[in-house]
């Protein structure tokens, strides 16, 4: 099993949390911005988007963070980290889904003004509405973990805390001015932290 991805990106620490949750072992192959170039026919053929990560199983190859997340689970046959029934596997890709389309749309304009300090992310007005946005989103998130007390599904540990989990270090990581104070979200990183997986790829630094 080989993973094409700039260890660094969030959507490849991603997997690579998934992977090391999972303990299946695969080849890491360095790609994209800083490493291997990905735009290349040879790639194109992985991935038509020309982006990573993207997972290759034998002949079959996969792309898309969350599906290939759910694909590595679902070989595993882990028992909770998808849901234990039908309902919880409902609640699991819910809150996926809504880090994907609700909470990344969000920060985006604000991490690449405020942290990669891209010259195309300049306006202020801009920057003070993503930030604002981001952080009504993470209230959402903070509600719902003042209601279950420990993740976002409930007891047990899933792929929706993973990928909520990273975008918490992204939020962390952030200069923001008027930062809020979010208790559940601050214990919740705290359990987060206790996992060895996530302290390797996780809350490492990297936004």
């Amino acid at each position: 099993m080989q993973l094409y991805g700039k260890p660094t990106s969030i959507n490849v620490r991603k997997v690579l949390w998934t992977l090391a949750e999972l303990d299946i072992n695969a080849e890491l192959i360095p790609c994209g911005s800083g490493f291997a170039p990905i735009d290349t026919a040879e790639f194109r053929q992985l991935n038509p988007n020309v982006l990573v990560p993207v997972l290759q199983d034998g002949d079959f190859v996969l792309w898309e963070s969350n599906s290939i997340c759910r694909y590595l689970v679902r070989k595993s046959g882990h028992p909770t980290l998808l849901g234990s029934n039908l309902q919880q596997m409902a609640k699991v890709e819910q809150w996926m889904d809504w880090q994907a389309c609700e909470l990344n749309p969000a920060w985006r304009y604000a991490f690449m003004a405020l942290v990669r300090q891209h010259p195309d992310f300049s306006d202020p007005a801009a920057i003070t509405q993503s930030a604002q946005q981001w952080q009504q989103k993470l209230q959402i998130l903070d509600a719902e973990l003042a209601k279950t007390g420990a993740y976002i599904c409930g007891n047990d540990f899933t792929l929706a805390d993973i990928v909520l989990g990273l975008s918490l270090n992204r939020w962390l990581q952030t200069p923001l001015s008027d930062r809020l104070e979010l208790p559940h979200l601050a214990a919740y990183q705290q359990r987060l932290a206790q996992r060895p997986a996530a302290q390797q790829f996780c809350f490492n630094g990297v936004a």
